[in-house]
């Protein structure tokens, strides 16, 4: 599957995404069985869309099954916009709003949110700055309140800003222990050489500490302004009741001039080879390259063709050829990792050191097989079905329903998204996918990162 919220992927995404073909074999079967008629299972909750005078988007979506509502905003801020030698900062910046206000201490923040029950929460990512409240219907005005006065009146106390910086370099250091972490900030980093994707969200332990509170507060001063910002709100609420309790509020807060921005897409085109011995037993392996924006017109090609090569689970080839018919790895997958930017493609697997490089050598095999050769009609049919059945399981939560929603609106989707969804993916055909492997995919020119005890690996 194609993956567009946050950088790092984790293993146990791989896990999820095999659980998930069980779960959602109940959406396949309704699929086939309704035909033209399933297309309306995939139609989004009712939702309204407002653009406020300062140029803040306002999306509201009424849920009324259970008597609480979920916010979130998503500011356009994320880790590309760190400058250099301060990689980090967006991700500080976003932290350090739960510090403390004019109004609120963070202890005062902490006991507000115990006694409502409510979480609030806020943290970067590489494109975007994302806040996010839960509460209950009855405290969703106190919930408001907060969540409004963190996002506008933060004051980044020194010593609280310090605490954070040594939260993140103690995390910093804590993923040097983690074998698939250590191997996808590598595999960044090789990538995206000069590009404002290739560092991590989180920063390093070299940018930290030359963080200073004045640069959080110079970074909150330029991003954090309605007009580069998306509210939504989903839950037991009426847009009535958003309209009354928020605007007066928000329409407060004064637009801004935001940076313009150059994003330089630079990436490593030459075929590359990382490997950086641990003392481990499994080899922790990556092999990618460039990838493509959100906005790219074979997004829906490149979702039936990754489908099939390696995001479908156990359908995948990858997994078929690694896994099923030689137990080299208990999980294997691929995907593409697009944002508003070309990011990444990329095959990750476990597997014992003495089999590295067989692994590789067998998801080379499948990268050239799939350029080489159309799918057959069942692999496709497959992937289709996959693909547009388990649409609805990303609308099945408040949770889930507010972030879509944020992507929706991000990426320019259209709030009709959920109902154009099936015809995108049902009108690829086998030409289509051999035609974007052909395009997207280089096994040739890949790069290559391998965490492992490489002596054992036979990769010294």
């Amino acid at each position: 599957m194609l993956v567009s919220k946050g950088r790092f992927f984790k293993l146990e995404f791989v896990m999820w995404n095999l659980k998930l073909r069980h779960s959602v074999l109940f959406f396949i079967l309704v699929s086939l069985a309704l035909g033209p008629l399933a297309h309306s299972l995939l139609a989004m909750p009712p939702t309204q869309r407002t653009v406020f005078s300062n140029g803040m988007v306002l999306l509201v979506s009424e849920e009324h099954t259970l008597p609480f509502a979920t916010v979130q905003i998503l500011i356009n801020s994320g880790s590309r916009r760190d400058p250099s030698g301060q990689e980090g900062l967006a991700n500080l910046t976003a932290r350090g709003i739960l510090l403390g206000t004019s109004k609120r201490t963070i202890t005062t923040i902490h006991e507000e949110l115990d006694f409502m029950g409510a979480s609030l929460n806020a943290s970067a990512g590489r494109d975007y700055t994302l806040l996010s409240l839960k509460t209950l219907k009855k405290d969703l005005d106190k919930g408001l309140d907060l969540l409004i006065d963190v996002l506008t009146r933060p004051t980044f106390p020194e010593e609280e800003v310090q605490r954070e910086v040594e939260k993140a370099l103690a995390a910093i250091q804590s993923d040097e222990d983690r074998p698939e972490v250590v191997a996808e900030k590598a595999f960044q980093k090789a990538l995206f050489p000069g590009n404002p994707y290739g560092h991590p969200v989180r920063g390093t332990k070299e940018s930290l500490p030359k963080i200073t509170r004045e640069a959080i507060l110079q970074f909150y001063q330029a991003f954090y302004h309605p007009n580069n910002a998306i509210l939504v709100v989903v839950g037991d609420i009426t847009t009535e009741e958003i309209h009354s309790q928020l605007r007066p509020l928000l329409e407060k807060w004064p637009v801004g001039k935001v940076p313009e921005e150059s994003f330089k897409a630079a990436f490593g085109r030459e075929k590359q080879t990382v490997k950086i011995d641990r003392p481990i037993t499994q080899a922790n392996i990556i092999i990618g390259q460039a990838g493509v924006s959100r906005d790219n017109p074979d997004f829906y090609a490149l979702s039936v063709m990754n489908y099939i090569l390696g995001g479908g689970g156990f359908a995948s080839r990858l997994v078929e050829e690694i896994r099923n018919k030689r137990g080299l790895a208990y999980s294997v997958a691929s995907f593409f990792d697009p944002g508003k930017y070309p990011g990444s493609f990329q095959i990750i697997l476990q597997t014992k050191n003495s089999s590295a490089r067989e692994a590789i050598d067998l998801s080379l095999e499948q990268l050239e097989r799939i350029q080489k050769e159309p799918v057959s009609e069942k692999e496709l049919e497959g992937a289709k079905e996959y693909l547009v059945g388990s649409f609805p399981m990303r609308l099945d939560t408040q949770a889930k329903l507010v972030n879509f929603l944020c992507q929706v609106e991000y990426y320019g989707l259209g709030l009709d998204y959920p109902e154009k969804y099936p015809s995108f993916i049902k009108s690829i055909s086998r030409e289509d996918v051999l035609r974007v492997a052909k395009k997207y995919l280089h096994p040739k020119i890949n790069l290559l990162v391998v965490v492992a005890n490489l002596k054992e690996a036979g990769l010294e």
